[in-house]
């Protein structure tokens, strides 16, 4: 049985951290025996503490989607975590101005992202099944940051630590009512992006870095949540987003970022960091 009390210690601490912009010892090595149903019982405390002051939960991240990082972080499945009002950011024709103030070791991942129309139920595997649930479809830069030094850190832990989600930029939705499904399911599949800091070419990816098809992604985080009834199905309204298409690239203030798409109508993004 897990110690309520222990939860609520660390939900306690990290939450501090959060806020004070700090770093925290491994938690595993302090409390042994931590790992995932702990980590997602942290994150459950984590959001309603959020709640109760004045925050509002309005989807969901979803981490470690990309295999071809998994080694770099210790990664063995793919986490999820909470997003909320205060975390996202919406660009404006495709443009956005974000403060890193607050942020530790903050990393810079374009996704893909969706709006739900209508909730999403477990068992679905196929791309055009899956949009039917969706309202819209964006480019994405989430922000990911990591309270433990140096981003070392046990799986379990990254979940703990927010699933490692900052912030969100969300770009021009794209809505999905009246399109091809089955031709959009494969533009998500095979679109090819292309990423630059400032004007340097830094990373490219695919859409099927993002778990085999981002659409795949968002059904897996719906089966996962069917078996953490406590966390609640993904519902109508909710945005989530699918995972990195590249490596977390680090970011400093200063910095332009830039995303451009190929083989689906989906507007890239351009994110200038400052320190303010």
């Amino acid at each position: 049985m897990m110690n309520t009390m222990r939860v609520e210690r660390i939900a306690r601490e990290l939450l501090d951290t959060l806020d004070r912009a700090g770093s925290i010892q491994s938690i595993a090595e302090r409390y042994p025996g931590f790992g995932w149903d702990e980590a997602y019982r942290v994150g459950a405390a984590l959001l309603e503490r959020r709640r109760a002051r004045g925050e509002r939960a309005i989807g969901r991240k979803i981490g470690f989607t990309n295999r071809n990082i998994w080694a770099e972080y210790g990664a063995t499945a793919p986490i999820w975590g909470t997003v909320y009002d205060r975390t996202v950011v919406y660009a404006v024709d495709g443009r956005a101005e974000v403060s890193l103030r607050g942020a530790v070791r903050p990393r810079l991942e374009p996704e893909i992202a969706f709006k739900l129309a209508r909730s999403l139920p477990p068992g679905h595997s196929d791309a055009a099944t899956i949009l039917q649930h969706v309202e819209w479809v964006a480019a994405s830069f989430e922000l990911v940051d990591c309270h433990f030094p140096d981003w070392k850190f046990q799986a379990a832990e990254a979940v703990a630590d927010f699933s490692l989600h900052w912030r969100l930029v969300l770009g021009t939705p794209l809505a999905v009512s009246g399109t091809d499904l089955q031709a959009l399911g494969t533009q998500l599949h095979d679109c090819e992006l292309s990423l630059r800091q400032n004007e340097s070419m830094v990373a490219r990816g695919t859409g099927a870095n993002a778990l085999g098809h981002p659409a795949t992604a968002l059904a897996h985080l719906a089966d996962v949540l069917a078996r953490q009834p406590e966390a609640g199905p993904l519902e109508a309204g909710e945005v989530i987003t699918t995972g990195t298409l590249t490596p977390a690239m680090p970011v400093r203030a200063g910095e332009t970022w830039r995303s451009t798409y190929e083989g689906i109508s989906l507007a890239g993004l351009t994110v200038v960091f400052t320190g303010e």
